[in-house]
């Protein structure tokens, strides 16, 4: 018999035996654990559940710890700047008060305060002080100049949908590993993708999507899109707790990746729709006569 011939004869007699499945080896995989409940429920019972918890919101304070990060993706450096407490400030519809601090030396690092619509920045170490609108017109080579205060309101509390919105819901899971004890977990997730559509057009822009987890209904990611359906913010919650009888994530990370920073808010407190409410003076920064005031576009 001619080699080639030999060669076709054995892979003849060979096929049956792999199609049958008389030769293989068997692997043993890591088997996700599934968390201890599973909750469900429709798009609709998602929606309202989240319109209902920013409904009941009117205002907010929040004693956190801030760790800021200038992330250079092409570089592959990030810069990790000090650690340092800071207090936010927040009332509907969108009035806004970031203080960062460090106790120790009872210096103020920053103030930052926002109507909704125009925003302030107090540097008091080096006496300058940025004012402009909360809309970012005209990107700056300089990273604070492009910091707006809108990312925070945004970060903090999940916002319900508007009534224009649009929305569809899947259900997916995500398989996370615990390199610590070796153990990977599976997360049965809801991911509400929220849209509105485009004028004269059949496109929809994106404007958020929200992912629920579904052991506790809880947010746990939220990525932000700006107007032209770039990624804006990227938000993850984690570690919820309780504080007041209401639930809030303890670790907040925001990423910007457009300004290529991320900002890790460790929560120490959380107080919701606070007796007396918070006025309007609590919203607005005395800037010392000689500060230098820059204006933005």
């Amino acid at each position: 018999m001619k080699p080639h011939r030999r060669l076709l004869a054995a892979a003849a007699l060979t096929l049956p035996f792999l199609l049958t499945g008389c030769r293989f080896t068997t692997r043993k995989l890591p088997v996700p654990k599934l968390p201890a409940t599973t909750q469900s429920a429709t798009p609709e019972q998602l929606v309202a559940q989240l319109n209902q918890r920013w409904a009941t919101l009117d205002s907010l304070t929040a004693t956190v710890e801030i760790q800021a990060s200038q992330i250079k993706t092409k570089e592959g450096l990030a810069k990790d700047y000090t650690t340092f407490r800071g207090h936010i400030l927040m009332r509907k519809p969108g009035l806004l008060r970031v203080l960062g601090q460090i106790p120790l030396l009872n210096t103020r690092l920053f103030d930052m305060a926002s109507d909704g619509k125009n925003f302030t920045l107090y540097l008091p170490t080096q006496s300058k002080a940025f004012k402009g609108s909360n809309d970012l017109k005209k990107r700056s080579a300089s990273q604070i100049e492009n910091m707006r205060p809108g990312f925070f309101f945004d970060a903090m509390m999940v916002r319900g949908l508007d009534s224009d919105d649009l929305y569809g819901v899947v259900a997916d899971t995500e398989t996370i590993e615990d390199a610590t004890r070796k153990h990977l977990y599976s997360v049965p997730e809801y991911v509400l993708s929220i849209s509105r559509p485009k004028p004269n057009s059949h496109q929809l822009i994106p404007v958020r999507v929200v992912t629920f987890h579904r052991d506790d209904m809880m947010p746990y990611q939220q990525d932000i899109y700006d107007s032209d359906g770039n990624l804006e913010t990227e938000v993850i919650y984690s570690n919820y707790r309780d504080f007041g009888g209401n639930k809030f994530p303890s670790i907040v990370v925001i990423k910007r990746p457009q300004e290529e920073y991320r900002i890790v808010l460790t929560v120490e407190d959380v107080k919701q729709n606070q007796t007396p409410p918070l006025n309007d003076d609590q919203f607005q920064i005395k800037i010392p006569d000689g500060t230098k005031i820059k204006n933005l576009e």
